[in-house]
Formats: C-alpha cells, structure tokens, sequence
C-alpha cells in the first residue's frame, strides 16, 4: 500500500506516518515513485500504536514494546503499573464527577452551608500526602 492508502485505511495524515516512521514505529518497504510504500501489516501496527496512545505510553514507550525485527515484546509490569495508574486516575475522576453532580444538585441555599460540600472542598483542599488512601491505592 503506497502512503496514501494507508493515511486513508488507518485515519491517520501522511505527516503522522511520516513522523512515525522516523521515530521507528514503522517501515516503509521502499517508495512507488516519490509516494512511501508500506507492508499489508503497517495497519495492525498503526493500530497498536494508537492503542498505547490512549493508555497514555509515549512513543518511546510504545516503540520499546517492538524487538529490532519489528515482533511484538511487551513488558507486562508495565502494562500492569499503567492499569494501576490508571485505577488510581479512574478513582479521583470519580470523586470528581461525584462532587460536581451533588454541588449541582445540592438544596442547600449556598453551598458554603452544605457539610457535603465543605467536606468535598476540605479534601481538595489537603495536600495529596495528608488525603486519605483508599485500600489498594498507590
């Protein structure tokens, strides 16, 4: 597949196969013209790619899980370190949204008189070291 087909097929502009390919999470195969020619299995490995992305590894980081011959070799400590990251991240994104629904909802005449509220803002206003942890939380 020339780069064009490859931009279209996996969603991504020709910048970002470019860049990609210099940061050697893929490979052209040699060019057709002036135009990149990938492998039939550039779009599994673009998919791959964009999987690390939304877990939040960087590039280097998702470039390090590919042996030099291209194979698969994940680290499974660090996919587990990042699946605790992101319970960890899950979990005061919950409060968050906890908070935000009761203050929105909340009858009290002002929110100042409302001791859910004074304890939601208590607690975001203590330091991260002095919160208390939940069981299992790092």
């Amino acid at each position: 597949m020339d780069i064009a087909e490859v931009a279209a097929r996996s969603g991504l502009p020709a910048s970002t196969l470019r860049y990609y390919e210099e940061k050697g999470l893929i490979a052209s195969t040699g060019r057709r013209g002036l135009r990149r020619v990938f492998g039939a299995g550039v779009l599994e490995r673009l998919a791959l790619v964009a999987l690390g992305r939304a877990a939040g590894f960087s590039l280097a980081e998702i470039g390090a899980m590919f042996t030099a011959d291209g194979r698969l070799a994940i680290d499974r400590t660090l996919l587990s370190a990042r699946a605790n990251e992101l319970d960890h991240t899950i979990r005061k994104l919950t409060v968050l949204r906890d908070g935000l629904r009761h203050a929105a909802a909340c009858p009290a005449p002002s929110h100042l008189e409302c001791p859910r509220f004074r304890r939601i803002l208590a607690g975001a206003a203590r330091p991260v070291s002095k919160r208390r942890r939940v069981p299992g939380q790092t």
